[in-house]
């Protein structure tokens, strides 16, 4: 998505590189303070007239529900929901069921009375044999399992706050490209006007020239400016369309949508209060903390291993031949203990492995934090620095635009040259998308310190 937007600012300013047109442009409203920009008269887009116009609140809403990585990560987050399944089914009954038949050669039988006057016959081998069995096995006492448990349930919230946190980066994106989309739309529009003020200075150069009044010159001049405002426009009009493009891919939907001007952004405190509300909503703070539990929890279950563990089992068996007790089925029940007394020091290992391993979480929460609130500082001040920027730029484009104005009706007055006014005209065309351009830097630059501090969340 960072690419993606990048492209998107590259062709915005490579407008502002583009060749001049012609032609003064009325000034749009001011856009500092990461506001959305202005409003500007509307113009045809590449965009069917009829289409779909959608805010940045239904991009996000359809991002969450389409998106492909967003999908990725849901199953990948289902996938981590099924570690308590696994830790409980250590303490659960475990039932196992077993059958065989077997054919053997010969036949054993103890004769009637082989153990003493009316003992009964006794087969000891039948030729075909068949048998099943039936046990039951449950933990009583696990001391890992006792650990563990709890251990995947603290796990499984670690991986919903990393979910939580790709999931935030991912829509930041949208969000971006969506910003970017709607500075392209209004770079276009700019476009659009040049083109018509190209036209009409045009047919302006060709009234006066055919009336002797101005050169050749100023005639050729005017016909190649108003071919290199057709030009930009053409230019803005394919940057658009792979903007909303690069939007769609991210919607997983066709392109056959307009956007609209983004809301102002309300970053709702200041750089203190965000600094603080970062340490408590970030998702990254909050997972690096909970690591610090997960590998706790990872060495209790490496100490639990000096315990010993202690089941209870039961045992169901059934034969077609009758045993030594005279019955063709038999069934037993009892505990049984294992304890690991020496493992060739294993567990003390596991332990010590364990312990710097919390070191290593705890260390990683202060550093997490550190680098958090220098992010929200820093955002901070890029805001501050791109809110400048926005006004100075839109002073530039006032500036611009009136001096075009006043090169025009010079030039209408015969006491400025065609050159002078072609060039009045490009810094008014690079003043118009440079104030664009701030514009749309300031408005990212807010929806940044938001990020930083945790507060962009669109919800699920």
């Amino acid at each position: 998505m960072t690419s993606l937007t990048h492209l998107v600012l590259a062709l915005a300013l490579s407008q502002a590189r583009g060749q001049p047109a012609p032609g003064p442009v009325p000034a749009p409203p001011p856009a500092p303070q990461a506001q959305a920009p202005a409003t500007a008269p509307q113009a045809p887009s590449p965009a069917t007239p009829a289409a779909e116009v959608l805010t940045l609140d239904d991009a996000l809403r359809i991002a969450i529900a389409r998106n492909h990585d967003l999908r990725a990560l849901q199953a990948r987050l289902r996938q981590a929901e099924e570690l308590h399944w696994k830790a409980w089914s250590g303490y659960l009954p475990q039932i196992t069921a077993s059958g065989q038949f077997t054919h053997n050669r010969d036949e054993a039988v103890l004769p009637a009375g082989f153990f003493g006057p009316g003992s009964p016959e006794i087969t000891v081998q039948a030729r075909n044999q068949l048998a099943g069995q039936v046990r039951l096995d449950q933990a009583v006492f696990a001391p890992r399992l006792l650990f563990a448990i709890p251990n995947a349930y603290r796990a499984e919230e670690l991986a919903r706050l990393n979910a939580d946190a790709v999931r935030r980066q991912i829509l930041f994106g949208v969000a971006q490209t969506y910003y970017g989309t709607a500075a392209l739309k209004r770079a276009l529009e700019v476009s659009q006007r040049l083109l018509e003020i190209a036209q009409r200075q045009e047919k302006d150069a060709r009234v006066r020239y055919q009336a002797g009044a101005v050169a050749k010159v100023a005639l050729l001049r005017a016909e190649i400016d108003r071919a290199r405002a057709e030009q930009d426009l053409k230019r803005s009009q394919n940057a658009l369309e792979s903007a909303r493009l690069g939007l769609a891919t991210l919607l997983v939907r066709r392109p056959d949508f307009d956007v609209t001007d983004p809301p102002e952004v309300q970053l709702g405190g200041d750089v203190s209060t965000l600094e603080e509300r970062a340490m408590q909503d970030r998702p990254e703070v909050r997972a690096n903390r909970l690591n610090v539990d997960v590998q706790r929890g990872s060495r209790d279950m490496a100490v639990a291993g000096y315990l010993p563990d202690v089941g209870f089992f039961a045992l169901y068996q059934d034969s077609n031949q009758v045993g030594f007790t005279g019955k063709k089925d038999a069934w037993a029940v009892g505990l049984g203990l294992s304890w690991n007394l020496f493992d060739g020091g294993r567990r003390e290992s596991d332990i010590r492995e364990a312990n710097a391993r919390i070191d290593e979480a705890a260390a990683t929460v202060s550093s997490v934090e550190l680098k958090t609130r220098l992010e929200v500082r820093q955002a901070w001040l890029d805001l501050d620095s791109a809110r400048a920027n926005a006004a100075k730029a839109q002073e530039q484009r006032d500036l611009a635009a009136e001096n075009q104005r006043l090169v025009d009706v010079a030039f209408r007055a015969g006491t400025a040259t065609a050159v002078e006014q072609a060039d009045a005209t490009a810094q008014l065309r690079t003043a118009e998308i440079g104030a664009i351009t701030e514009a749309l830097n300031a408005q990212l630059a807010a929806l940044r310190v938001l990020e930083a501090a945790g507060a962009f969340n669109p919800a699920p």
